[in-house]
């Protein structure tokens, strides 16, 4: 199994609006890819006194083919969704992850 993960530290000001973008297209949109088995979206618990949210999405895949077939096909165009959205109010790194237990 493998994990491709997402973090993104959000404006909190931007915070409700990309739940909402999260909820409503990202995670339905690479789901409906048939590419991914499951997705999660946690919060990153730390200090509320700063100015940005961080949450962790999580995209659950059986092969790395299937992962590199989304990168390739997908991501691009929701990628540059979110840059346009959320331009200035967010950054992003991703991880992919492979379970070994």
């Amino acid at each position: 199994m493998l994990l491709y993960n997402v973090t993104i530290g959000i404006d909190k000001s931007a915070e409700q609006e990309w739940l909402k973008w999260m909820r409503e297209r990202y995670i339905p949109a690479a789901l409906e890819t048939g590419l991914f088995l499951d997705s999660k979206i946690y919060k990153v618990l730390h200090d509320d006194n700063e100015s940005t949210i961080s949450y962790s999405v999580q995209l659950f895949a059986k092969s790395i083919t299937q992962v590199v077939e989304y990168l390739d096909k997908y991501e691009p165009a929701l990628g540059e969704e979110l840059k346009q959205m959320f331009r200035d109010r967010h950054v992003a790194f991703r991880t992919l992850l492979e379970e070994v237990i």
